[in-house]
């Protein structure tokens, strides 16, 4: 087993054409925080920092007493460092990718498949599909964070289609009485609602940009008229409108709920819910994996018939989407995320100004720890010698070893944890 068993990393940045530009980017700052020579180029978007060991992102080890260069050759040569359980579990890999996002723009409206639709995909068509795995995710606010998630109540999704009569033309008069029948029957309300997006994601293109453009037009001269045009979602239209013009993604705000996350605040993205985020900063958690079923506001390739099937129609309003996270009844400052699979649970830790020494607890599996805010010196038997933690330092902890931190900012410290708690 390597001596060294806690470690700082270096991780990837995805600088895809969504992402904030320049120092904008939290994940931009948080690069510079934890390397200080970092080069950011204020017209580039900074997008996500993958903090893992996936193919597509593995991070390098800040460690010269370490043979192997990244994470994932790390722990292929000594699986052990991920805790008995998770390496049997998960066959010697580790099972989570931690990320920070930075949105500028809208990401694309998209469904994450579950593990068995995955494997068929990735089976069928690789190129779009690069994991058999699937990827439920949870996204905390790390600022305010805007998105869509999951089917509106069908009561909502009926107003619309009253008071936009765009939309309703493209949902059909058919589609739209049958989920007008369908309010109070479960059942009957999903394979409704099923229905009324189908139609609507498979409208020939002309007839839906000719729609859209109405739309725009006409919510654009009722602004401009003092007109109230939130019953219609109008400054969203027309912000989705001015980032994707022409795309079918722009109605799908009329079919799902729109979510407002405050910092600390989550919410968890299980196999087949529809979402798309819109705006701000968030710390990301998923299973290891990269497979996305993409249906608009994007140039990506768009699988409209696979993410129309697989969706779950369940309507629920946008607060039974929030995630609240639980207090550790063993340490007050920890609150802690878990969602319903194993593949991951994050822990939020914030260590108050008062506290100026902070044991990171031992876990059964490795973890990858996070420093947003604050500065420390961090010591571990693991270490071999004292680790300097700031804003932007990642930090890998193998299973069962002890950190123990030397606070040394004022303002007392914020960090992350990403685990896998079986």
């Amino acid at each position: 087993m390597g001596d060294v068993r806690v470690f700082p990393l270096t991780c990837a940045v995805q600088n895809y054409a969504w992402g904030k530009v320049g120092l904008d980017s939290e994940v931009a700052k948080l690069v510079v925080g934890g390397d200080p020579l970092a080069v950011i180029e204020g017209d580039k978007p900074y997008a996500e920092l993958w903090m893992g060991a996936h193919p597509k992102g593995d991070a390098q080890i800040k460690d010269n007493r370490i043979t192997q260069t990244t994470l994932g050759q790390w722990i292929a040569h000594f699986p052990g460092c991920l805790g008995s359980k998770v390496k049997d579990t998960f066959q010697d890999q580790l099972p989570f990718l931690f990320k920070v996002l930075s949105v500028n723009t809208a990401l694309s409206i998209q469904a994450h498949p579950n593990r068995e639709l995955a494997a068929r995909l990735h089976a069928q068509f690789p190129e779009h599909y690069p994991d058999n795995n699937h990827k439920p995710e949870m996204a905390i606010a790390l600022t305010h964070f805007q998105g869509l998630c999951g089917f509106r109540p069908v009561e909502e999704i009926l107003d619309f289609l009253k008071s936009v009569p765009e939309f309703h033309a493209l949902v059909g008069n058919e589609a739209a009485e049958e989920l007008r029948c369908s309010a109070g029957d479960t059942v009957q309300a999903s394979q409704a609602l099923k229905k009324c997006f189908t139609r609507m994601m498979n409208c020939e293109k002309k007839v839906f940009v000719d729609q859209l453009n109405l739309l725009v037009k006409r919510v654009t001269e009722e602004a401009a008229a003092g007109k109230d045009t939130a019953g219609c979602n109008g400054d969203l239209l027309l912000r989705l409108h001015s980032q994707y013009p022409g795309d079918i993604g722009c109605f799908s705000i009329y079919f799902l709920n729109q979510v407002h996350l405050e910092p600390g605040q989550a919410m968890f993205l299980g196999a087949n819910e529809p979402h798309a985020y819109l705006y701000g900063d968030c710390i990301e958690c998923m299973a290891c994996s990269d497979n996305t079923v993409r249906a608009g506001l994007t140039p990506k390739y768009i699988d409209v018939n696979t993410l129309c099937h697989m969706l779950n129609y369940s309507p629920a309003p946008a607060s039974a989407k929030l995630f609240p996270p639980v207090r550790d009844p063993s340490d007050p400052f920890v609150s802690i995320y878990d969602p319903p699979v194993p593949d991951f649970t994050v822990m939020r830790i914030q260590v108050p100004a008062s506290v100026k020494q902070y044991t990171v607890a031992p876990l059964d599996c490795a973890g990858i720890l996070l420093v947003v805010d604050g500065d420390a010196t961090a010591a571990s038997a693991a270490a071999l010698s004292d680790i300097p933690l700031q804003r932007g330092t990642v930090l890998f902890i193998s299973a069962n070893e002890t950190v123990s931190l030397h606070v040394t900012s004022q303002s007392g410290m914020t960090m992350f944890r990403a685990c896998c708690l079986l």
